[in-house]
């Protein structure tokens, strides 16, 4: 492929992400005649079929959704050298997109954020929750927020937090009517407040470690929820036992509104990292997100 056919790649792939000529002819600000003609040849040359046409959508074939796949990190990759480079004589800007979970948010990043926006007006954040695991330069995000344990080895990680642990807690109430929980297995006749997990759909198997030996409980109860906070209220009103981050219950348990359970088989575990390709690092404002956020 010759270097002219660099621009049909670009213009290719705008009508991939976008699934519409019109969409895409509006984006690059050309003509959907000349968009059309210029795919057709595309196609002619490789002697692919890159994309199937309806008269309502565009979608990629299988080939074609191999070619975006490749081009897109790509084409980001030199979209960002390029803004990294003339970021270079201007002051941390622009705008930095972050995906963690609500827990993530309230304890190990909106605190240290806070002050950022105030020292450097001209950086925006975006910081979008969602409890699933993103991929971040698929959708264009810069950075995400993970657990150590769970954060790919590919990416670099910089930790934001100290470790913290899960914990077992229930209403002085809801305990007045039950036993005590003394093995992780005694929560299988409890009611216990579920988790549904965002990435897979199932319900979270709460794990418990003790001397070494590693227990995974599916516990059961009549309530499912995909908060920790919805969990926490719930726990408080009565309805079972929740196993939370511990940072979200200590106020109730050193009031004495929620009991802490099975405290010596809840160890601690890393805490919060965040993680990004490494070319995001020559960013300005990114820089100074991260070095706000790392963990001292």
């Amino acid at each position: 492929m010759t270097r002219q056919d660099f621009n049909d790649l670009l213009w290719f792939l705008a009508v991939a992400e976008e699934h519409s000529f019109t969409r895409a002819a509006a984006k690059l600000g050309v003509a959907q005649s000349t968009l059309s003609h210029t795919i057709k040849q595309l196609e002619a040359r490789m002697g692919l079929r890159l994309l199937m046409r309806t008269t309502r959508s565009v979608a990629t074939t299988e080939a074609g959704e191999r070619l975006r796949k490749s081009l897109s990190p790509r084409i980001s990759e030199i979209e960002t050298e390029i803004a990294a480079l003339m970021a270079y004589r201007d002051k941390p800007a622009g705008t930095v997109r972050i995906t963690l979970s609500e827990h993530a948010m309230e304890t190990a990043v909106w605190p240290k954020l806070r002050h950022v926006l105030r020292d450097y007006p001209d950086i925006k954040l975006e910081l979008n929750i969602d409890e699933s695991f993103r991929n971040i330069v698929e959708h264009g995000f810069d950075a995400g927020v993970r657990l150590g344990e769970s954060v790919e080895k590919d990416m670099v990680a910089v930790r934001i937090g100290s470790d913290w642990r899960l914990v077992a807690v229930g209403s002085p109430q809801y305990f007045a009517q039950r036993s005590i929980p003394e093995h992780p297995h005694d929560l299988l006749s409890h009611d216990c407040i579920n988790r549904r997990l965002a990435t897979a759909g199932g319900l979270y198997p709460w794990e418990f470690e003790k001397d070494g030996q590693e227990v995974r409980v599916r516990v059961e109860g009549q309530l499912t929820l995909n908060s920790s906070i919805a969990m926490v209220d719930a726990a408080l009103n009565g309805y079972g036992i929740a196993y939370v981050p511990e940072s979200l219950v200590e106020q109730y348990i050193a009031s004495g509104r929620l009991q802490l359970v099975l405290d010596g088989w809840s160890p601690k575990f890393a805490g919060y990292f965040l993680y990004y390709p490494s070319r995001r690092q020559n960013l300005p404002a990114f820089s100074t997100i991260v070095n706000a956020l790392r963990h001292r």
